[in-house]
């Protein structure tokens, strides 16, 4: 049995700026209902229900225009929640699944008709092991990389930066445009200097790899208003901020007590410090996610 997770905040800080039309919450998980999508008997949290238009209404109460959905651990390999909210709002969303290593070419060319655009795999690990529950891992990968890339897909690695010295040049041979989940989940406490963010923002800036500035509450050491985070966000955009989008993490899965259950419109924020230019904040939130998910140009 697994503890249940908090639910998101019900109520967010007023916004610092006005978000550019077209914005994406590049990040975000999807669960339920139940009935129809149940999770994975063997998981390492329980979140409550949160499907489609619960997310929906995330991206209005922000006022961004689209979000990317990640299937979470504890749906196992099951994307059907995701797929569900794909197909209820086509426009506004794109998904980033999770596969097997059977996984046919139909379902592929199935799940792109629906608006995936990547699939993720989790190499998250402290100290050797595991820290979550399910997942596919590197040798899937390997296998699928030749019909990921002529499906135009990237991958999105769930890793700790760290690994990323062992790990970054096999994971660059399978020739996939990489995306390294919440700035590779560097505790703040490690600093700017850790050779395994080194290697990611070397990565970025050739061009080899992207990153999400997300996960702010989950990798620092202070809490909010997250000041600890400002130069690991700062490298990475000056690597290359053509290769950075943003995402808030909602619903925020693997919190029990309220006061850690971050505020979106806090976290959404956090860009009017790290990206006081109103261009470049266009180019994180709109233009860099539409290239990369396959959106629609912005108006």
């Amino acid at each position: 049995m697994t503890r249940p997770c908090l639910p998101p905040r019900g109520t967010y800080e007023p916004l610092a700026f006005d978000p550019p039309p077209g914005a994406c919450d590049s990040h975000a998980h999807v669960f339920g209902p139940y009935t129809r999508f149940p999770l994975a008997e063997d998981r390492s949290y329980t979140p409550v229900e949160h499907p489609g238009e619960a997310f929906v209404a995330h991206l209005d109460r922000l006022r961004l225009a689209r979000g990317v959905l990640v299937t979470g651990s504890a749906s196992g390999t099951d994307n059907g929640a995701v797929l569900a909210a794909l197909q209820s709002y086509p426009q506004r969303l794109r998904g980033v699944a999770v596969p097997q290593a059977g996984t046919t070419d139909a379902e592929l060319e199935r799940w792109h008709a629906a608006g995936i655009r990547g699939v993720r795999f989790n190499l998250f690990k402290r100290d050797g092991h595991a820290v979550y529950r399910n997942g596919v891992g590197i040798e899937v990968l390997e296998a699928l990389a030749p019909r990921l890339a002529g499906l135009g897909w990237h991958a999105q690695i769930w890793i700790h930066a760290p690994d990323l010295v062992e790990l970054a040049p096999r994971l660059l041979r399978t020739g996939l445009p990489l995306v390294i989940d919440h700035m590779g989940r560097m505790a703040a406490a490690r600093g700017v200097e850790d050779p395994g963010f080194r290697t990611l923002c070397r990565m970025l800036a050739e061009g080899k790899a992207w990153t999400k500035i997300s996960g702010a509450d989950r990798n620092t050491d202070m809490g909010p208003p997250y000041g600890d985070i400002d130069p690991f966000a700062a490298a990475l955009l000056e690597a290359n901020a053509g290769r950075v989008v943003w995402g808030s993490d909602w619903p925020h899965i693997n919190y029990f007590e309220a006061h850690q259950v971050p505020d979106d419109g806090a976290l959404l924020n956090l860009l009017a410090r790290w990206l006081p230019d109103e261009r470049m904040r266009r180019r994180v939130l709109v233009d860099n996610p539409a290239a990369l998910y396959d959106f629609a140009p912005a108006a």
